[in-house]
């Protein structure tokens, strides 16, 4: 190895990816030793890091080259030494030049005079802070201004960040293509409208209020009007025409508009994500279809709520309508990924969900669809499984909690096409007998089924050869059905 050309064993070394082989290499010679720290571009550390900022003024020194960093300090305790504080980031950011993404997790030791030395980090593209508890407005308003490069900020659980200087500088120079703001709860989404001009570059915006315990399941007395229409009148003058994956959750939507009004203004929006977001209805969604025709994949997680546009009804179910989905069905014709989640909905009350299997089958029926994922949907029985069977594109179908699915639906549904990958959890009507049906078909490729009481592993286990059967609750699915604080 040492008679090559020092070009070459980089070439060499640029195939190998894995952090455990590259280890191992640089033990082999100088050389390796040498050629592999000048290249490596990208550390993973954490808790395991004695005296934090020795250790890290030897890993610059070593990998001199660095260009994404990701600190995790996620399970440290005292004993596991301390953690980088902001001595060590100055070290740290005025070491390493070539920086460009950077991740601080749970870096409880780190405040805004910390944050600060990220002026020393010129190239500075990308920065994520998660359960950073000391940093406030002044430290995210000191990165904005010296780090002039910054397209990707996101910010999770970070508790003390309220005041949007910063965020109405960062709109001003309008470079951000990425934001993402989760838990942060001194920051409300009206505050984000004060982005202006910087909603025209961005990209991908992500906004999720914290929630407690139950709040997606429990509605509160306050009635909406399902009439309201947001976006008969331009009351905000921006424009997000850049704007490809949005995703809001966990926020109100009434009486003020607030980044409700995006719905509106997303023409090249293809990734959407609405979860939880109170007071919407089928007005927001028929103006998302009629703006973005290129829309691929959406997501609706909806909980019960109480409408009325007549104060002698009032009515509770959840946001939509097939009102909604007709207008889906009609200018989203290129929609591929269909996600609804209905929460707190009994399976024998159908008016609890606004959506009927007949709206929902002109979707299906009218987009390309290859992914869908149905959550405890009480309109969906066998009869939408045998028109589901004649779908040309579909590919992957998840059923949770749809009590209305029997091993009837499952003789339909093993003929679909293209199917080759199917889940079923806590589809209790589903047996045995099934399941069988869709191995004598031989066209999945995967099954999972969890906690399927009348289904056995011995008879998931013929289906097909990648199969994942548990009767027991994991974790997982827990969250999936609403079950779990997470």
């Amino acid at each position: 190895m040492e008679d090559l050309p020092e070009a070459l064993v980089t070439e060499i070394l640029k195939k190998i990816t894995r952090t455990s082989d590259l280890n191992s290499l640089s033990l082999v010679s100088k050389q390796l030793y040498k050629i592999e720290g000048n290249q490596r571009g990208a550390i993973r550390v954490g808790s395991g890091l004695c005296t934090a900022t020795e250790a890290l003024t030897s890993l610059c020194a070593r990998f001199p080259n660095l260009q994404k960093v990701e600190i995790d300090y996620s399970g440290w305790i005292p004993g596991h030494g301390n953690q980088l504080d902001n001595k060590g980031l100055f070290v740290f950011s005025s070491r390493c030049s070539s920086l460009i993404d950077l991740t601080l997790s749970f870096c409880s030791y780190i405040d805004d005079s910390g944050l600060g030395c990220l002026a020393y980090c010129k190239a500075l593209v990308s920065l994520r802070l998660n359960s950073a508890p000391q940093i406030t407005s002044i430290g995210l308003f000191s990165v904005a201004v010296a780090c002039t490069s910054l397209s990707a900020l996101h910010l999770i659980d970070c508790e003390k960040i309220d005041s949007v200087e910063w965020l109405e500088y960062l709109g001003r120079d309008g470079s951000l293509e990425e934001l993402v703001v989760k838990n942060c709860n001194g920051i409300n989404h009206h505050d984000l409208l004060k982005f202006g001009f910087g909603w025209m570059k961005l990209q991908k915006f992500e906004f999720e209020r914290k929630r407690g315990r139950f709040d997606d399941i429990i509605t509160g007395s306050e009635v909406y009007d399902s009439s309201y229409d947001a976006h008969s009148m331009n009351i905000y003058d921006f424009c997000c025409e850049s704007l490809k994956d949005l995703r809001l959750a966990h926020i109100k939507t009434w009486p003020e508009i607030g980044l409700r009004v995006l719905l509106g203004k997303c023409k090249a929006l293809e990734n959407l994500w609405l979860e939880y977001v109170l007071a919407l209805n089928d007005n927001d969604l028929i103006a998302i279809s009629r703006s973005c025709s290129s829309l691929k994949s959406i997501s609706l997680g909806l909980n019960l709520q109480r409408y009325s546009s007549d104060v002698q009804y009032c009515e509770t179910r959840t946001s939509f309508t097939d009102n909604s989905l007709y207008a889906l069905a009609l200018n989203c014709r290129m929609l591929q990924i269909v996600d609804l989640k209905f929460t707190g909905c009994a399976p024998d009350w159908l008016s609890e969900i606004g959506f009927t299997q007949k709206g929902f089958l002109v979707l299906i029926q009218s987009c390309p669809i290859r992914v869908l994922v149905l959550n405890t949907a009480n309109f969906f029985d066998d009869e939408g499984m045998k028109a589901l069977s004649s779908s040309p594109h579909l590919e992957t179908l998840e059923l949770i909690l749809c009590e209305a699915v029997t091993d009837g639906g499952m003789c339909f549904i093993a003929h679909t096409p293209c199917l080759s990958n199917l889940t079923l959890r806590l589809c209790h009507e589903v047996t045995d007998v099934g399941v069988a049906e869709l191995g004598h078909a031989h066209k999945l490729k995967s099954l999972v089924i969890e906690c399927c009481s009348k289904v056995s592993l011995q008879a998931a286990q013929g289906v097909t050869k990648l199969v994942h059967y548990s009767r027991d609750f994991s974790d997982a699915l827990l969250k999936t059905v609403g079950w779990s604080d997470a």
